[in-house]
């Protein structure tokens, strides 16, 4: 039976439809004429942007008035300027793979789905596929909320010419995935040796004489879900979409705040949006107070720092490399100032990256 109320308001949906096509298809023929201007001046053109496109979520956020959420918004942003920069030129993205772990999950995220996936074996391998331009850009993990840092991500940037131009952050939510449907036909759950300690709590309630076997990515997890009735695998949905797995149950992680963050590696460098983070590599020199002096530089220059970690510098016994993630761009009045200030106390200063602040979200 026909409802003329209804039907009133779903032709008015229709005809906006057309229209955000209409203004989606503009902003596409626009992104083409950014790239004619852009290869005119330079064949060798970036078209990749961290900043600009940072500032675009931004504002997208800032207008928001509902009922979509941000994190929606973000998303479908997110696509249009991956669709519109594919026009321009279809960036390759490297990355811990295979596809279907959390790191794919994050390239998605932050640069959608309109790019060339580049799934690898090691961190080590992204760093060297972007280093030798066979991959426009790379991700890799850096550090879980609750495990900790990645130390196979902080080691190679020691020896990269390679820049961090964005981070992500992530949060991880565990599903078990299955073909089968059903949890009494499960008898045995996959997952990283990590995974499976993260949702121990759930594994112990749910399925507490299950066999629990380690496999070395969550996306080998969720093959083998594929191809056996029998077996759960814990993953993310990601891995659910590719292969084609039911979702039994979903956010069966112990601890909900699981976040990882992830760095995008490139040769470029970001210009500052007002809203960065700069990610340093320091050697202190040997002698007493040495680490004290240099974080009392930092603060004398009013510069938070957000992160700090040590690294064996493998150049000699005891000796130590420092991490540091700190509030603000290199090209900042306080972070000049505060360079020069740390000359007195360190043996290496090394500029990892200047990039945009990751947009919190939920999205994953």
């Amino acid at each position: 039976m026909s409802n003329p109320q209804l039907d009133g308001v779903r032709q008015h949906i229709d005809t906006l439809d057309v229209k955000i096509q209409e203004l989606i298809t503009q902003r596409a023929h626009l992104a083409r004429k950014v790239a004619d201007a852009k290869y005119a001046e330079d064949k060798n053109a970036v078209i990749y942007r961290p900043e600009r496109e940072a500032e675009v979520l931004r504002n997208v956020t800032t207008r928001n008035q509902g009922p979509l959420s941000n994190d929606v918004l973000t998303v479908i942003f997110t696509e249009i300027m991956a669709g519109c920069r594919a026009l321009q030129y279809p960036l390759s993205v490297a990355f811990l793979g295979p596809k279907g772990t959390y790191t794919h999950a994050a390239v998605l995220k932050h640069f959608g789905h309109s790019i060339k996936e580049v799934p690898l074996q090691t961190i080590l391998s992204v760093f060297r596929e972007v280093a030798a331009g066979t991959a426009s850009y790379g991700i890799v993990p850096v550090e879980n909320s609750t495990e900790g840092s990645v130390n196979q991500t902080l080691d190679c940037f020691v020896d990269t010419s390679l820049k961090i131009c964005g981070e992500i952050n992530l949060p991880i939510h565990h599903n078990l995935l299955s073909n089968s449907g059903s949890l009494q036909s499960i008898t045995t759950v996959c997952g990283h040796q990590q995974a499976l300690a993260q949702c121990s709590i759930w594994l112990d309630t749910h399925l507490p004489t299950v066999k629990r076997i380690a496999v070395d990515s969550n996306a080998e997890a969720a093959i083998r879900a594929m191809q056996e009735s029998h077996v759960a695998a814990i993953a993310g949905k990601v891995a659910a979409d590719i292969y084609q797995l039911k979702i039994l149950d979903s956010h069966i992680e112990n601890n909900v705040n699981n976040t990882t963050r992830f760095a995008v590696l490139s040769k470029q460098t970001t210009l500052s949006t007002n809203n960065d983070k700069t990610s340093l590599l320091l050697s202190v020199t040997n002698e007493p107070g040495a680490l004290y002096a240099m974080l009392h530089v930092f603060a004398d220059h009013q510069i938070n720092m957000t992160r700090i970690e040590s690294r064996p510098s493998k150049v000699g016994i005891w000796e130590y490399v420092f991490f540091i993630d700190i509030e603000g761009h290199i090209n900042d009045q306080a972070l000049t100032h505060a360079m020069q200030a740390l000359q007195p106390y360190v043996s290496l200063i090394k500029h990892l990256g200047s990039y945009p602040k990751t947009m919190l979200t939920n999205v994953c």
